[in-house]
């Protein structure tokens, strides 16, 4: 007859697993409380589109809708990897993405965007040639997502759409466009400055790193406007 300390390894065992599964379950419940539901991601998706064309619902229902895939993903999850082909359109329906390439041992940060804005490898994407960037996640994603292919298919059926895409593609060369030439026209407590006024909540959500390197501002340079900034609206709150 076994001795009742023989049972400790094996109930050990069982409590640590089911610690483990405890764990696992928690950690996605973090990953995924905050997303929502797949109706408001498409509706957001929707709302987006109209900002370019007069774009009924009946259109959008019928074009569109039948291709459309939202998809989760946890935090720090790869979207999208350097090498492979991006094959995905995705609008941020909720969450925080990041785009990045390696160079060495470091990760420049070439695009930060949040909720209501689309994020892909689009010289990839566009080109059907291997990415060069990395697409991250830097919080639990909803994304909105329509293949490459399918997307084909929808503009051969519809030059309403086709011509929606023009816009999209040009929108997204003139963001691109602004943003290099605030890089070299502007210092770098001008970019900090400026980035801080436009987008205030992405100091609190994105890691300081991501944002320093997305500026093109020596960490220690960015940590002391981030300083400075914090001095100054105390003293704001202070005298007013």
């Amino acid at each position: 007859m076994p001795c009742p300390g023989d049972y400790f390894p094996v109930i050990w065992t069982v409590f640590s697993e089911i610690n483990i599964v405890f764990i696992d379950l928690n950690q996605l419940f973090r990953n995924f409380s905050v997303q929502i539901s797949s109706m408001e991601a498409v509706r957001s998706f929707y709302s987006y589109l109209r900002r370019f064309i007069d774009l009924s619902e009946e259109e959008f229902a019928h074009h569109l809708e039948p291709v459309i895939k939202v998809r989760r993903f946890g935090k720090r999850e790869k979207v999208t990897r350097a090498g492979e082909i991006e094959d995905n359109f995705n609008f941020i329906a909720k969450g925080l993405v990041r785009k990045y390439y390696c160079k060495g041992n470091q990760e420049i940060n070439t695009q930060i965007s949040f909720e209501g804005h689309l994020i892909l490898s689009q010289e990839s994407f566009h080109s059907r040639q291997p990415s060069e960037y990395f697409v991250e996640t830097i919080e639990p994603t909803t994304f909105v997502t329509i293949t490459h292919d399918d997307l084909e298919r929808v503009y051969a059926k519809s030059h309403q759409m086709e011509h929606l895409a023009r816009l999209l593609i040009t929108y997204a060369m003139v963001i691109k466009d602004r943003w290099q030439m605030q890089l070299v026209k502007m210092t770098p407590r001008e970019r900090f400055l400026n980035f801080v006024t436009k987008n205030a909540e992405l100091m609190q959500r994105v890691p300081q790193k991501y944002l320093a390197s997305y500026l093109n501002i020596k960490a220690e340079t960015f940590s002391r406007f981030k300083h400075l900034l914090r001095n100054y609206t105390r003293s704001t709150l202070v005298h007013s």
